[in-house]
């Protein structure tokens, strides 16, 4: 099989002139490239460039095919990504249709190819103008009041018709390679590895199917499959005549990260017809197994990431789309996002139904870094209309994208949806009573069409019906004994952080807190008039309905009134890293009965106030560190009990008040552990109370312990805390401290805060208790191994990851005032 790549030469008519361009383009993009349009993302620029894709738009494309046409070759035009109505013409002959932005298109074009120059033509469809004409045709879905209408119409990321946190930019363009696909004789269409783990041994079963040109004659029953197989230390195997099964020598399994290694195997499949090599297959597997582990127990039934027979408890972000302009995201983009994953010690990632279905590269990493992958099909916060058409549609996309991902080490489940059922069964966004056949359509496509294809093409990997679900069939689909849970009251429900404690979910899989986005990155979008939190532009870059009134009743909660936006943009951030970290510690100190913690979110895909812990420009908030400390592999945390009354004259109630903590450590590693732990209680001064207690404690691998309750009834609640810190060989590998009451209450000493380098490292030092130490430099993008910290008096070693030290800032939860 040969390919002649038609990436390079496209050109974009656009009101009567000519813009150049190449695969990957779109339609923002290139007019942006061109300075035909302003920045989408700067001040209002969404809001009036949404409008651009009320339009058609066509793209053309002038190639050289040097040979021959041969009669007894099949030729066929392969698009890999089409977003996502258009009509194709090859020498003015229409050759094919695309209307899926989520799988491979290939026309054949034996009759529309010609030795010479060709002329390819792709007339783009308004996706506005098809929404549209569908909700004429068909009536209106309920869907989300963030989007556009009509957006569960087209098989399209959803998102670019707008979300909570992104714009309504419905893009058009070519994302991946175009080609023209020469098939001689014959072709591999389904390769299938399945593993079997036994004793010690992995053996592969491999099915491969293939396509047999019907112009060829003779050599049809002289058809082989020659395998090669490298493993991780480069040594070369080869297996003829089509093998079935393969035993792997010595095989080395594959581990989430922070479990062990992530060995991974290079397969090649090679499909001969009469000794001559027609096509080659290749992909990398890991040796592993993978499920979720849905037993009876005695909090109801479990729902946890079982790898190798070992049950993790997942720790991690929901993936969003990484650009509204898709051709943005590359490689080295993804990588730069997954590292910081790494950095802040993630082993699972959740791919949300809203956005579409990543590239390769993206699986290929998340196998290199051990990432665990909980991928929702394109489906969200919507119903469809399951029509013929439909359902086929849906089909291809499914079948493709399974046999597409199917042998990725790092694929952990599949899930049909993100809150579909949920949101049906709530009528969250329509009288769903009134809509009984939608109701039925949801139960028919995500159980029983779409397991169906999973069952079939993908056998060995969990299905999923929804995010959440217990299991389907409407069923509660938020129980929070069975299945994965969205939790949502704090923040949309406006219940306090310490909510987080009464919830004992088996895996929590969506939860969040917004924070405002680094300072500098908020230059990047106003004008310096535009930097009021409620003025018109600062609006538009806040897409959650409240959400600046829900981030300011919080704040109003628990922090001094901060009196400049500088100030409001740490504090929002300390805000939702404090969240989170009540959550997610108090899961995993309840490991067993919880096995996942899924923060929503990672990412951005524009610069905008969000759930995300690291911008748009790849800036950390402070949540990536705090996810860094609260997802170590071996964790102390504090369950204090305290007064968090905003009344500041509690104390002279005439009865005692409760003031106490236990410490918690856990070890989500394969290793027994032997820590040494620390605590006191100190003053403003950071001066200790009493004395400093010092106890050793073995963990078993993959648990938690308890340490005793410490009563602390007459400590101080406004000048007092508690420091814990964890041990091993001298080295405190986790600690932390915990006051008593809300942080505006707690009178906190000016910490004269100052640093120094010493060689590599910053050396920070404090005169008193500091809280949310915060370490900035001009341009805000500063990484560093930990960042908005607490520390007692005293000096704190740190070390630069990336950035510049120009213009070196600190401050603390002191400083906001």
């Amino acid at each position: 099989m040969n390919k002649i790549l038609l990436n390079q030469g496209w050109r974009l008519d656009y009101e009567g002139e000519t813009l150049n361009t190449q695969i990957p383009f779109s339609l923002y993009y290139d007019l942006l490239n061109h300075k035909r349009i302003n920045d989408p993302f700067y001040r209002d620029n969404a809001n009036l460039l949404t409008s651009l894709s009320e339009k058609d738009y066509t793209y053309r494309n002038d190639f050289a095919f040097i040979e021959e046409i041969d009669e007894k070759k099949q030729y066929f035009l392969h698009f890999d990504r089409v977003d996502t109505i258009s009509n194709v013409y090859l020498n003015d002959i229409h050759v094919g249709y695309t209307d899926n932005m989520f799988y491979t298109f290939e026309f054949p074009v034996n009759r529309a190819l010609k030795n010479g120059t060709n002329h390819l033509r792709v007339e783009f469809e308004s996706p506005i103008h098809y929404m549209n004409e569908q909700i004429e045709k068909n009536g209106r879905i309920p869907c989300n009041t963030d989007t556009l209408d009509g957006f569960p119409y087209l098989r399209k990321s959803s998102c670019m018709s707008g979300w909570d946190w992104a714009p309504r930019l419905p893009d058009m363009g070519i994302y991946k390679e175009a080609s023209i696909v020469v098939v001689e004789k014959g072709r591999l269409s389904n390769v299938h590895i399945r593993q079997q783990h036994m004793d010690g041994r992995v053996t592969l079963n491999l099915f491969t199917e293939h396509e047999i040109n019907g112009a060829m004659t003779g050599d049809v029953d002289k058809i082989e499959t020659i395998v090669r197989i490298t493993d991780p230390e480069g040594r070369l195997n080869i297996y003829e005549n089509n093998p079935d099964n393969i035993e792997i020598e010595n095989p080395r399994l594959w581990w989430p990260n922070g479990l062990g290694d992530q060995p991974l195997y290079q397969v090649e499949v090679e499909f001969y017809i009469g000794g001559e090599l027609q096509d080659v297959y290749s992909t990398r597997i890991g040796l592993r197994t993978m499920t979720m582990a849905v037993e009876k127990d005695e909090w109801g039934e479990s729902f946890a990431h079982e790898v190798n027979g070992v049950k993790v408890f997942a720790m991690g972000a929901d993936y969003i789309p990484e650009d509204c302009l898709v051709p943005r995201v590359n490689r080295e983009t993804t990588k730069k996002l997954l590292t910081q994953c790494i950095r802040a010690n993630y082993n699972a990632v959740r791919v949300w139904g809203g956005g579409y279905y990543p590239d390769d590269y993206f699986f290929d990493l998340c196998d290199e870094m051990g990432l665990i992958i909980w991928q929702d099909g394109m489906f969200c916060c919507s119903t469809y209309l399951l029509t013929p058409e439909f359902e086929e549609n849906i089909t291809k996309e499914l079948v493709q994208n399974v046999r597409r991902l199917r042998h990725h080490a790092c694929l952990g489940l599949w899930s049909g949806n993100n809150e579909l059922e949920e949101l049906i069964l709530a009528g969250e966004y329509g009288s769903f009573e009134e809509t009984v056949s939608l109701r039925a359509d949801y139960i028919k496509i995500f159980e029983y069409f779409i397991p169906k294809i999973i069952k079939r093409e993908d056998p060995d990997t969990f299905y999923w019906p929804s995010s959440p679900s217990s299991g389907g069939g409407y069923d509660f689909p938020n129980d929070p004994d069975r299945g994965d849970a969205h939790y949502w009251a704090v923040w949309h429900g406006f219940k306090p952080f310490t909510e987080y404690r009464k919830q004992m979910f088996r895996y929590a899989s969506e939860f969040g807190f917004e924070a405002m986005p680094a300072y500098k990155t908020i230059e990047s979008f106003t004008g310096e008039e535009d930097r009021n939190l409620f003025s018109y532009v600062m609006e538009r870059h806040q897409r959650s309905n409240m959400g600046y009134a829900k981030m300011m009743n919080y704040m109003a909660q628990t922090f001094l009134y901060p009196t400049d936006l500088k100030t409001l943009v740490y504090a929002s951030q300390l805000m939702q890293g404090e969240a989170m970290k009540y959550g997610v510690e108090h899961w995993r100190r309840h490991r067993g009965r919880c096995m996942g913690a899924i923060v929503w979110q990672l990412n951005d895909c524009w610069p905008v106030t969000s759930w995300s812990s690291i911008d748009y420009f790849g800036r950390w908030k402070a949540l990536h560190y705090y996810e860094k400390r609260f997802f170590a592999p071996i964790m102390i945390s504090c369950e204090e009990e305290g007064q968090l009354s905003q009344n500041p004259n509690i104390n002279t109630r005439p009865y005692p008040l409760e003031k106490s903590f236990r410490l918690n450590v856990a070890n989500e590693t394969m290793n027994e552990q032997l820590v040494k732990v620390r605590y006191s209680l100190r003053n403003t001064k950071s001066e200790i109370i009493g004395k400093e207690m010092i106890v050793e404690r073995k963990v078993s691998a993959m648990s938690t312990i308890w340490l005793d309750k410490v009563d602390c009834s007459e400590a101080s609640l406004y000048e007092d805390h508690v420091h814990f810190a964890c041990e091993q060989d001298g080295v405190v590998i986790s600690e932390g401290t915990a006051i008593f009451t809300m942080p505006k209450f707690y009178r906190y000493e000016q910490p004269e805060l100052s640093w120094r380098m010493d060689g590599a490292d910053i050396i920070i030092t404090a005169e008193a208790y500091a809280k949310s130490v915060e370490i900035l430099n001009e341009n805000e993008d500063l990484v560093l191994t930990d960042n908005y910290f607490d520390m007692e008096a005293g000096e704190k070693r740190v070390s630069i990851i990336s950035g510049s030290l120009k213009g070196l800032r600190l401050r603390s939860v002191y400083d906001i005032r």
